[in-house]
């Protein structure tokens, strides 16, 4: 199964082999599950790598932290198809343990940096909605690519740890590759840490900058009222999103760290086994979803991508149907340098929007 990041845990074999998981439970489900998001997320994060690109290059502040997000996902997603056959060979890996170790680092990574730069991009969204005119001098595009750099920085630093975790070794015993194992004090810490900074900390970010966004936008009266509404709905999704896809994985370790200061309810029960580790297999295909709805939710469902893809199929259907006429006609549907910044509607729309004016 997709890893619990238990650094340092110790193997007890005892307990291991008289508390094995039920692998088997929803593998079917489990591999479908992979196999769709992979075959939805890839194509579209693909597109909108280069479709956010093309807003870095503009300038557009925004741009950066969903550059950076799709980049991750892409990452993300090309583990998926090895995850799906190590879900539907029962749990079994048959690769090297090297290759363990690195696709369950990509994975801890893919979270945690898609977590703070979701955080980020909310934000974002908030300061350029709520202090629209303070902000002008502050977002630099520059200043989003040092946070995103900081971001991944102390992410990868902090998950080196997972190439020397016994949990990664499938070259003895099982051939498990970081399935849950009992917990020490140190593993506990670390959910603790996990669920506090990880989950809770960007769970109340998101709901107060939305929140923030919303009021902004419903006092305004230079927007109309299905305006205001697309814009409720966004932020809504954001976090209704982010609870769905995280909420799940990020409470099963909290009971985790929770059940190791009851040992008396662990030993001779395998309660986890028994009771939670199907909920968490449920949990980190969950987590998966992520990837494949960021570039729904956070780009192409900009009216400024769509114009854009609209233009740009629109310009290579003319040019495939009359090839032989002359320029004047692609130069109608050649896209304009702010091509990405809509034209309608108050700077308030444009940044709740989740497009930032050019800086």
């Amino acid at each position: 199964m997709l890893p619990q990041a238990e650094i340092g845990s110790p193997r007890n074999n005892l307990s291991f082999n008289v508390c094995e998981p039920r692998y088997n439970d929803g593998r079917l489900p489990l591999t479908l599950l992979y196999s769709t998001v992979f075959v939805v997320g890839l194509p579209t994060n693909l597109l909108t790598v280069f479709l956010t690109w093309l807003q870095v290059r503009r300038k557009n502040v925004l741009g950066v932290y969903l550059f950076a997000l799709s980049l991750c996902d892409v990452t993300y997603l090309g583990t998926l198809p090895v995850w799906a056959d190590y879900v539907s060979r029962g749990h079994r890996w048959q690769w090297t343990s090297a290759a363990c170790k690195l696709t369950g680092y990509i994975f801890f990574n893919n979270m945690y940096i898609s977590i703070f730069l979701l955080c980020c991009i909310s934000i974002d969204r908030y300061v350029a909605v709520v202090y629209s005119v303070e902000s002008r001098g502050l977002r630099r595009g520059r200043h989003a690519v040092l946070i995103t750099l900081t971001i991944v920085l102390v992410v990868a630093l902090g998950h080196i740890p997972v190439f020397t975790m016994k949990e990664g070794d499938t070259t003895k015993g099982s051939q498990r590759c970081f399935e849950p194992n009992q917990s020490n004090a140190t593993v506990t810490g670390f959910n603790y840490a996990r669920f506090i900074v990880g989950f809770l900390i960007p769970l109340l970010l998101l709901v107060v900058t939305n929140r923030g966004i919303l009021v902004n936008v419903q006092r305004s009266t230079g927007l109309r009222q299905e305006q205001k509404q697309r814009v409720r709905r966004l932020a809504v999704a954001v976090v209704v999103l982010f609870l769905v896809c995280f909420a799940p994985y990020h409470v099963i370790l909290l009971i985790r760290a929770v059940i190791f200061h009851f040992p008396q309810l662990e030993n001779g029960t395998c309660l986890f086994e028994n009771t939670m580790y199907t909920p968490y297999t449920i949990s980190l295909g969950l987590s998966t979803v992520n990837s494949a709805v960021n570039p729904i939710l956070y780009v192409l469902s900009s009216d400024n991508i769509r114009k854009e893809l609209s233009r740009g199929l629109a310009q290579f259907c003319g040019r495939a149907l009359h090839r032989p006429r002359s320029n004047s006609s692609q130069n109608k549907i050649q896209p304009s340098n702010n091509s990405l910044v809509p034209h309608v509607g108050t700077e308030t729309e444009r940044q709740a929007a989740g497009t930032p004016p050019e800086t």
